[in-house]
């Protein structure tokens, strides 16, 4: 179909006040925060969009899916626009790009059950609003917190601040509704366990609609007891001694809500007065006062045994109410890289712990040795923000002055300093990426990340989307046709 009959088609679905055709907005629309600096200079080179969408019910999600699908119209299942990775970028021409944010509302709240329905495009913010006002809580705090939606974080398998006590995304999701191609609408019905074959929730959670677009999401709660976290800092002076202390407090069975290691020059952007040779380790322990009194007994004594010098609580207490981004943070950080050719990125990993150290390691001796502009860096460091029984994560950042042209910064820095974090995870056994995503730039080694198991993904692609029309390039590498690379077919 031609852009105008696209255009037409999903006005006369939808009607017009649905359909936005406002050129900057489709120019907006065909990149997420992996080209932001060459989107805060006003440049979009890749395919724009025919329009962006707007349903607000899962049955117009089913129509326009089920026309881009007869059509062969690729979409892009957006709902948030707080992705990092490139998974809402546009590469193929005429996409539609379909919003669910104006799906915004929450359906129920079982207080008895323990459980919260609501819309794909509830921010979540505003659950978690209405939810303390009750004494609950998701337990979910992603930095994006305040601009995130309840779809945009599911389809993400995305991860919170206080995840080694609650859980990330894929443990907190009870049951939800999602749409494939064809305009089928699935529902997966929340219970509290089941048995009943594969556990097909993880066939849509993590998607990143490539698979299908979340309409409706349940997840479990918690209670909120906010006057009873206390907050813990130590200084270390070996990156390996504080891997060290994280899985010491975790695989003892402790649950603090948060736990982080920072390196030092990680922990400066935070703390303007650290050490310049010293890791900080961050604790927190939150729930009914005899856990936390627990925990926090376990904490201090893990500590004790190990050399540090500990920092006030009130020090740390002030830095995480600052943590979270909001769109007042996102509208200062365009104005520095315009005023200063300056940003940063980041680039998270996963590893079991025995490799932790070795994989922080290798990556900082990668990027100082053969990155071409390692004079242009200005801050490299890493720190661990959730941990498990069996591992971590590393969360690689790096800031850097840009000394070339916009449109050259992304393959020049962004690209080579991911690709290298990338490569040393896998060469250690460890997962390419832990939460941000695959989107569109890491598909590159997405077959060498599942190995034997692609065949696996492989076959949800093959029978769900056949035409790839859903998100092409994102978390199935594509070949120069627009088809997903996949691997072969089994012959009957």
């Amino acid at each position: 179909m031609s852009r105008a009959d696209i255009v037409r088609a999903v006005t006369d679905l939808l009607g017009a006040d649905q359909v936005d055709t406002d050129a900057t907005r489709l120019r907006e629309s065909s990149v997420d925060r992996f080209r932001k600096y060459t989107s805060v200079h006003g440049i979009y080179d890749g395919p724009i969009p025919a329009a962006v969408v707007y349903p607000t019910s899962t049955d117009q999600v089913a129509q326009l899916l089920d026309f881009a699908h007869r059509e062969r119209v690729a979409v892009v299942p957006r709902t948030g626009g707080t992705s990092t990775e490139g998974g809402l970028e546009t590469v193929v021409e005429d996409a539609l790009v379909i919003d669910g944010s104006r799906m915004d509302q929450v359906l129920h709240v079982d207080a008895e059950n323990m459980m919260a329905t609501t819309q794909c495009g509830v921010p979540l913010q505003d659950l978690e609003d209405l939810l303390r006002a009750q004494g609950l809580t998701t337990g979910h705090s992603p930095q994006s917190k305040p601009i995130a939606q309840m779809g945009g974080l599911v389809a993400t398998r995305s991860i919170g601040q206080f995840s080694t006590l609650y859980g990330a995304i894929e443990d907190m999701v009870v049951g939800l509704e999602a749409v494939f191609p064809r305009g089928q609408v699935t529902r997966i019905k929340n219970v509290p366990r089941r048995a009943a074959g594969p556990d097909i929730r993880h066939v849509v959670i993590g998607n990143e609609g490539a698979l299908a677009f979340i309409t409706e999401v349940t997840v479990k709660l918690f209670r909120w007891y906010p006057d009873n976290t206390r907050y813990f800092g130590f200084l270390l002076p070996d990156f390996a001694a504080g891997v060290a202390l994280l899985r010491e407090v975790v695989t003892a069975g402790y649950r603090p809500s948060v736990a982080r290691l920072y390196s030092p020059e990680d922990a400066r952007q935070h703390f303007p007065d650290h050490p310049m040779d010293q890791n900080l380790v961050v604790l927190t322990a939150e729930g009914p006062t005899p856990l936390v009194e627990a925990t926090a007994t376990a904490i201090e004594a893990m500590a004790a045994a190990v050399e540090h010098q500990s920092i006030s609580e009130t020090v740390i207490r002030a830095w995480f109410e600052s943590l979270n981004w909001g769109v007042d943070k996102i509208a200062a950080e365009k104005s520095v890289m315009l005023e200063t050719a300056h940003l940063g990125y980041t680039t998270e990993v996963s590893v079991d712990w025995s490799r932790t150290a070795e994989l922080y390691d290798a990556v900082m001796t990668r990027i100082r040795t053969t990155f071409p502009r390692l004079a242009d860096l200005t801050m490299l460091g890493a720190h661990s923000s959730h941990s498990y029984q069996t591992g971590t994560n590393l969360y690689f950042v790096y800031d850097y002055a840009i000394t070339c042209e916009p449109r050259e910064e992304i393959d020049l820095y962004h690209l080579p300093l991911n690709a290298i974090i990338v490569e040393e995870a896998l060469r250690v056994g460890g997962s390419m990426v832990h939460h941000h995503g695959v989107g569109k730039y890491r598909t590159p080694w997405v077959q060498e990340e599942h190995g034997s198991a692609y065949y696996v993904l492989s076959g949800l692609k093959r029978v769900f989307d056949p035409h790839n029309i859903m998100n092409p390039g994102s978390v199935y590498p594509m070949d120069e046709d627009g088809r997903a690379v996949l691997t072969e077919s089994p012959v009957s």
